[in-house]
């Protein structure tokens, strides 16, 4: 028993009345061929089983550019696409990508290491990558800076960064939040996070100079870690309340945090926010809709989308992008009181 033939360039010229050239070139997405002959020949190679797909390029023709987001292992956040923040800055980039008549893809690839990076780029057919989370690549990305442009990173801006990042103003958000809370007159305020990630050590540096400025003294038993999950959080703040320690209030690293940390302690019969007040951090969708409705530091995705997809489609080549921080915000709800 045969199998099928085998497609052959030369099928596939004569089938489109082109020459064999003619047809490697489309495959290859050349601009030597019109937009017209190269969907009739890709057209062709799909009906004909041509195993074509790996010349075929990143994103239909048509589109100005194609952007690739790459999702690095997190620190501090849940290593999913479905993580609400990271759905929203997603939908931002989209969004960005759409106005400027741009395609995005989203990759499978998880990198956690300078080689990671360096493939990923090195294979990828993208006209530029966004990286979401910076997570522990620090010196990864530096290193990668030497030697590629087309990226750019959603993360903190660090001393001595040598890449382009676009993130929130941690430090202002971490300090509002907690003076925001002081301001309430509570006095024993708890910080939830995982001073770890890079983003989440500014909050808790802007939570440090809010509780100096308020008068207020550090208590490293107020410091407790906590991924961004709903069941750490709860699980975290459960330890604190079975350890006694006296607390009023909680500003936590995430919403997802936040809203872990209030399951905890409705569960243990504390009233949010009569017993304690609790802010987030991000102004997921879903926080307004919470019962009671969260208070939160609102990084705009919006903002951040346009900004990622501009400097990169708008970069020059061994030209330095220049780094900047979206505004964060204080939404007053229901969680703090006031």
């Amino acid at each position: 028993m045969t199998g099928r033939p085998i497609t052959r360039l030369e099928d596939l010229a004569r089938l489109a009345g082109v020459s064999t050239a003619t047809v490697s070139r489309a495959l290859n997405d050349s601009a030597a061929v019109n937009v017209a002959t190269k969907r009739e020949i890709w057209k062709l190679a799909r009906e004909h089983n041509y195993p074509f797909r790996r010349y075929m390029p990143s994103g239909p023709i048509g589109a100005q550019a194609t952007i690739a987001v790459v999702i690095t292992r997190p620190q501090g956040r849940v290593d999913r696409l479905s993580d609400p923040f990271l759905l929203e800055l997603v939908g931002g980039i989209g969004d960005a990508a759409r106005e400027r008549g741009c395609d995005f893809l989203v990759s499978h690839v998880a990198p956690s290491t300078y080689d990671d990076l360096s493939a990923l780029m090195a294979t990828n057919r993208a006209d530029g990558v966004i990286f979401l989370g910076q997570s522990s690549l620090f010196a990864e990305f530096n290193q990668l800076a030497q030697e590629e442009s087309r990226f750019v990173v959603w993360g903190a801006q660090l001393p001595e960064q040598r890449y382009c990042s676009v993130g929130s103003d941690n430090l202002r958000g971490g300090r509002r939040a907690t003076a925001h809370l002081a301001r309430l007159g509570r006095r024993r305020i708890a910080f939830l996070g995982d001073i770890e990630a890079p983003e989440v050590i500014q909050r808790y540096q802007g939570y440090l100079r809010a509780l100096e400025e308020a008068g207020l003294p550090v208590d490293p038993a107020l410091v407790v870690p906590a991924h961004f999950e709903i069941e750490f959080a709860e699980a975290a703040v459960d330890t604190l309340i079975a350890r006694q320690v006296d607390f009023d209030a909680i500003f936590a690293a995430s919403d997802m945090i936040a809203l872990g940390a209030i399951r905890s302690l409705l569960h243990a019969g504390r009233s949010v926010p009569g017993d304690v007040s609790v802010v987030g951090y991000d102004d997921v969708q879903f926080a307004r809709y919470n019962h009671p409705a969260l208070t939160t530091i609102a990084q705009n995705t919006g903002k951040a989308g346009r900004l990622l997809v501009s400097k990169l489609l708008n970069s020059v080549p061994d030209e330095e992008m220049r780094s900047e921080r979206v505004p964060t915000d204080l939404i007053v709800r229901e969680s703090c009181g006031g």
